[in-house]
């Protein structure tokens, strides 16, 4: 059988088309540097969202879950194998995501005849001071984006844009970690809210529309919310935030 240029380029059409759709459904993720390291917040049922994957690194995505399941893996073992052949400043966000994420996903895209990864996943890198905070974002194409401070993922990239207005006009520079909490829980409200609209229709993220998506998402999920904390005496800088630091921001949304 004769396979053509064209043959590919459709098959490419029709995973972007495929793996889009299902995307729309998920979850977002935001994500913002405050005073004490980073934050990574969303809204989830009963499977865990937010996970450590290195000292200084963690990682969030919406998709399928087999697939989340799949990228995190690679991205732990990764980042412990680079820190046991080189050491710990070695393992950068940078290198996981360049190096050794992207091509993962990117090679399951481009092999015609497997199936794509279904994912949209976010990296946070805690800096040792908060000039060198980084996000990463990367797509089920394996194609990557850098950014400082503040970063999301949704379903669609015009929610993913929308999120981050509200990040850039709610955590402006370093808030505290309350403020930055709620930052987040406004932009998950605005990607959930766009990712539902139709391609041609003009968004409008009221205050009173995010709010009431936010509490019609949580009769049945649950917020979830980790952080990576620049200077701690604990063994690890990872800590996810307990329901005792969320309800009463959490209150002001209900």
């Amino acid at each position: 059988m004769l396979y053509t240029p064209y043959d590919w380029n459709e098959t490419i059409r029709h995973r972007n088309e495929y793996v889009e759709m299902q995307l729309r459904q998920g979850s977002p993720v935001a994500g913002c540097s405050y005073d004490g390291g980073v934050l990574l917040l969303t809204v989830r049922g009963s499977q865990r969202k937010i996970f450590e994957v290195y000292d200084r690194l963690m990682f969030s995505a919406l998709g399928k879950q087999s697939d989340v399941e799949s990228v995190r893996i690679a991205a732990i073992d990764v980042a412990h194998q680079e820190g046991y052949l080189r050491s710990p400043d070695d393992v950068t966000i940078h290198r996981i995501v360049g190096f050794a994420v992207s091509p993962f996903i990117k090679r399951a895209f481009n092999e015609t005849f497997g199936t794509p990864l279904v994912i949209r996943a976010i990296f946070a890198e805690v800096g040792a001071v908060p000039e060198k905070d980084s996000f990463f974002t990367i797509g089920y194409d394996g194609e990557f984006a850098s950014y400082k401070h503040r970063a999301a993922v949704a379903g669609t990239s015009r929610a993913e844009q929308f999120m981050l207005d509200q990040l850039e006009k709610l955590a402006k520079g370093l808030p505290s970690l309350d403020e930055a909490v709620k930052a987040a829980l406004w932009a998950w409200a605005t990607g959930r809210y766009v990712s539902t609209l139709h391609d041609e229709e003009e968004p409008n993220p009221s205050t009173d529309k995010l709010r009431q998506v936010l509490s019609d998402e949580l009769k049945s999920g649950s917020v979830e919310a980790a952080v990576l904390e620049r200077d701690t005496k604990r063994e690890t800088r990872f800590r996810i935030l307990p329901e005792s630091e969320l309800s009463p921001i959490l209150a002001e949304f209900l």
